[in-house]
Parts: C-alpha cells; structure tokens; sequence
C-alpha cells in the first residue's frame, strides 16, 4: 500500500473525466469570475486614480497639503509638475505634485 493510495482511492483514480457536463457548466466559474473581479479590483482601483487626480488638478496657493513622506505643509508657489511646499516659517522644499497624499482642511496647520 503505498501513500497515495491513503490519500485518494484506487478506483476513484481509475475513473475517468465526468461524461456529459455541457460546455456551459465548464465555463461557467470563469463566466462569473470576470464580473466579479471588475466590480472588486479595477472599478475601485479607477475610482480612487480619478479622485486622486481631481485632487491634483484642485490644488492651489495656500493650501494645507500632506506628502507620501508624511510631510505636512502649505503651498507656496505650483509649477507644472512641482510644487514649493513651506514646512516651516522660511523653509520651503519641491516635491512632485504626485507626492501629495491628500489635502487638508484650511487652518490644520497654525503653527506656519
């Protein structure tokens, strides 16, 4: 007896493929798989990358922003693709508008 015979049984192994399943009843786990996987992965993934560049595309002088290094600031100064971001009084630094992670409500920060 070796150990696969505990496992799964001689005759059941000896069997062939179930005979007569329609094509439909083979698809069907698949059929449903891509629904589901639309409304649970890409949708919300689509969602958030549209919020997040109606954020980018709303951001102005003033604003109280926060980075994705955890850096919180107020907009001094938007470019193209960078923004001067005031840290502290006098300490301004660039940061990729892509590096900002939300935006905060006005007079979040009141120590600049």
């Amino acid at each position: 007896m070796q150990l696969l015979d505990l496992l799964i049984s001689p005759a059941y192994a000896q069997q062939g493929a179930p005979q007569g399943q329609s094509l439909l009843v083979t698809v069907f786990p698949f059929i449903i798989m891509i629904p589901l996987f639309y409304f649970m992965l890409i949708r919300p993934q689509m969602r958030r990358s549209k919020e997040t560049r109606q954020m980018l595309g709303t951001l102005a002088k003033g604003d109280e922003i926060i980075t994705t290094g955890g850096l919180a600031g107020r907009i001094a100064s938007i470019g193209e693709v960078y923004l001067t971001v005031e840290i502290a009084p006098g300490v301004e630094i660039k940061v990729q508008k892509s590096a900002i992670t939300s935006v905060l409500p006005k007079g979040t920060l009141k120590t600049l």
